[in-house]
């Protein structure tokens, strides 16, 4: 605002409007392409919902996997404090020996779960047995002051002071500061049992779900990580005062139960009473996993082989956590809403039924751009054809009816595939795999039976015996008999059918008369003509082989199993609109979750605008912009470099590169002359460059760094 007036004056300026800020929901970062926002909105909301849904069914689950493990921890808590509680001769025994009840929880090297572990555990203690609870952590406790201080922090709910004096008065620190010592944490103990115990009948008591006195539970949730003299300190001062009040320590172990006597020596390990849990196998953790999440049709959104494998490498290659397993799945819903546009019809059946009618004529022809569309429409005949991609209607109408059909195929898929995993899973050297995983994935893959191990599990198949393949037919009529598809009625009856002719065969063997066979005749008295003809027909019986009537039954279930693979069993990127439900961009899964830190770096200080997206970043290949930051163009002239670099050379090129922006100038820039703002400058990018590990001082020349990384030293 100016004004042009010649006089003086005092001119008033209304301010301009303020411009509101636009805000954007997150179902804005949804918008893909042409899609409007009614879409994105709605993709969002029904990738939040199935969020939830994952999330919900698998803490069930995990619920349910250690409900065993919590109910044996609730059952020693209890063995122990009712010796405390009923002051039997057993608690004399255990304190005049000094014991502490120990649980050595052993819960494997997926160290990331644990956290997940200890809080279901704490929670389900807090809910029945004790609200005095203490999870400890060895960063945490450096000393045995800071672990004292951290336990009974957690316990009492209070500021707690190392250093503070002994003649505080208990009531007057409860409320402000405390002491840490185990005589403080005994005397809060009592007085908040007493207090308890003293509740008025008409006042509700929030601990009537606890025990009476219930006992301290110090959970050590690494207890490999702690400090050899911080347990032994811990255990020595708490055996002294065990018969004063109820403490149970939790040993967290991720290696071996053997570690408690490499930490702890044999004086200090005899003070603990430790009894050994075993939680459940991270692998078969995440079997049930992928059992009741993936091979379902309880969720609509599938992942393809690639993404699948890409999961299961993640886990078994690098920290077999069930939990960043799930991580991963929710990514690949958010990834697959996010990209997908016509991911609005991955929901359940009827639900994507009535939003196909709603599809707008830009989602219609996202639809006929889909590769299997395409094949789809190419095997119609020519007047369908011409009605699939010119009329909304019809196309609307046969995606109704795909989707359908792809529901049914899913229902079929999942219970053929338990079946083949029935008879694979036994085999010997397991062709297939031994995990249903496994055979998931060679099914995705390709066209299982046209490989060699499929074949290989059929010569295999046809050699069980007749006690394996019974048991085999029996579990796969359990599997069809609970499971939702349509076409197992004539199955089962089937399977049954040939579990009635075994029975059969059972039964003619036992009451079958006692024939007298070849080799029996040989036994026999007889002339040289009988010998001789006796002979010839064990010669000519095993020389045509003929089949007995339980091998040609066998026969019959390996090949009526064989045509039910090649039935059911088809790839799902061979059935129409897979593309909706299927997440197939291994990719992007591998982008997000594989770090390959070398690549990221390199990216981001040889090119940063692919980071920071600024178009005064743009430059041509070889060329460095001045504009960059600083880091970005020392490691730029670093590489022009050899394996020693000249620190004088490289801040002149620095220096040459930073004010080039300013033009020539008359005196030429050199090491003693330039400005000490771009000194410190090249000092604090060349410090970077080293903490990255790219440089380092080289003890060959004083005023030298050497490189050590692309060609250094």
């Amino acid at each position: 605002m100016s004004t042009r007036s010649l006089s003086k004056g005092c001119f008033v300026f209304k301010p301009s409007p303020k411009k509101r800020k636009v805000s954007r929901t997150t179902a804005y970062y949804f918008r893909e392409g042409s899609s409007d926002l009614e879409d994105s909105e709605l993709r969002f909301a029904t990738c939040q919902s199935l969020q939830k849904q994952v999330k919900s069914e698998t803490e069930q689950i995990e619920e349910e996997l250690n409900e065993q493990l919590f109910d044996n921890l609730v059952s020693f808590l209890r063995r122990s404090h009712s010796a405390f509680q009923e002051k039997k001769t057993e608690w004399t025994c255990r304190t005049k020996s000094r014991e502490i009840p120990t649980a050595a929880l052993v819960l494997g090297v997926n160290v990331t779960d644990h956290d997940f572990t200890f809080r279901s555990l704490s929670e389900v203690l807090q809910n029945n047995v004790t609200p005095y609870i203490a999870l400890l952590e060895a960063k945490d406790c450096p000393g045995i002051k800071n672990l004292m201080q951290k336990l009974l922090g957690q316990l009492m709910n209070c500021c707690i002071d190392v250093d503070s004096s002994e003649e505080e008065d208990y009531e007057h620190v409860s409320r402000s500061r405390v002491r840490c010592s185990m005589t403080t944490l005994i005397n809060w103990y009592e007085s908040a049992t007493k207090r308890t115990d003293s509740e008025t009948p008409g006042k509700k008591r929030t601990s009537s779900r606890h025990w009476q006195s219930p006992p301290v539970v110090v959970i050590f949730k690494d207890m490999e990580s702690f400090t050899t003299k911080v347990l032994q300190d811990f255990v020595v001062i708490s055996s002294q005062h065990i018969g004063e009040f109820p403490l149970v320590l939790i040993f967290g172990i991720a290696t071996s139960p053997m570690i408690i006597h490499s930490l702890l020596p044999h004086s200090v390990s005899s003070l603990l009473c430790i009894e050994l849990f075993q939680s459940l196998s991270c692998k078969d953790h995440l079997s049930t996993i992928i059992d009741k999440i993936l091979l379902t049709t309880q969720f609509p959104l599938k992942l393809s082989e690639k993404v699948l494998q890409v999961l299961i490498n993640i886990f078994l290659y690098h920290d077999f956590s069930v939990q960043n397993f799930i991580k991963g799945f929710q990514l690949c819903i958010v990834e697959h809403f996010h990209s997908n546009p016509l991911s609005v019809l991955c929901c359940q059946l009827e639900e994507a039924k009535r939003r196909v009618n709603s599809l707008s004529h830009n989602q219609c022809e996202n639809v006929r751009r889909l590769p299997s569309f395409r094949r789809y429409v190419e095997s119609q005949v020519s007047e369908k054809q011409i009605a699939l991609l010119t009329v909304d209607s019809s196309l609307k109408e046969a995606v109704q009816k795909l989707l359908e059909d792809l529901n049914v195929y899913h229902e079929n898929y999942f219970p053929i595939l338990r079946c083949l995993h029935v008879f694979t899973s036994s085999l010997p050297k397991y062709p297939l795999g031994k995990q249903i995983r496994e055979l998931h994935c060679a099914c995705l893959e390709n066209r299982v039976w046209e490989t060699e191990e499929y074949e290989s599990s059929l010569q295999l198949a046809r050699m069980l015996n007749k006690s394996d393949l019974v048991t085999m037919l029996q579990k796969c009529v359990e599997i069809l008999v609970s499971s939702p598809g349509r076409e197992f009625d004539e199955i089962v009856e089937k399977l049954k059918e040939f579990l009635t002719q075994f029975q059969k065969l059972e039964e003619a063997y036992q009451e079958r008369d006692e024939s007298i066979s070849p080799q029996k005749e040989l036994q026999k008295k007889t002339n040289l003509y009988h010998l001789q003809k006796t002979l010839l027909e064990l010669k000519e019986s095993r020389r045509s082989k003929k089949l007995t009537k339980f091998e040609m039954l066998r026969f019959e279930v390996v090949d009526y199993i064989d045509s039910l693979v090649r039935h059911y069993l088809v790839p799902a990127d061979h059935k129409t609109l897979h593309e909706i439900v299927y997440f197939n961009t291994a990719s992007v899964l591998r982008e997000h979750l594989n770090a390959a830190p070398r690549i990221a770096l390199h990216t981001a200080l040889n090119n940063p605008y692919s980071y920071l997206k600024s178009e005064a970043l743009k430059s041509d290949g070889g060329s460095i912009s001045n504009k960059a930051p600083d880091i970005c163009i020392a490691y730029k002239l670093h590489l022009e470099c050899g394996r020693l670099i000249n620190l004088a050379d490289w801040l002149e090129a620095f220096s040459t590169v930073v004010t080039a922006a300013e033009g020539p100038t008359a005196d030429a820039a050199s090491s003693d002359q330039v400005d000490d703002v771009i000194h410190a400058r090249f000092i604090r990018a060349v410090s970077e460059l080293e903490l990255l590990g790219f440089i380092k001082p080289s003890k060959q020349k004083t005023d030298h760094v050497a490189r050590l990384t692309w060609g250094g030293c």
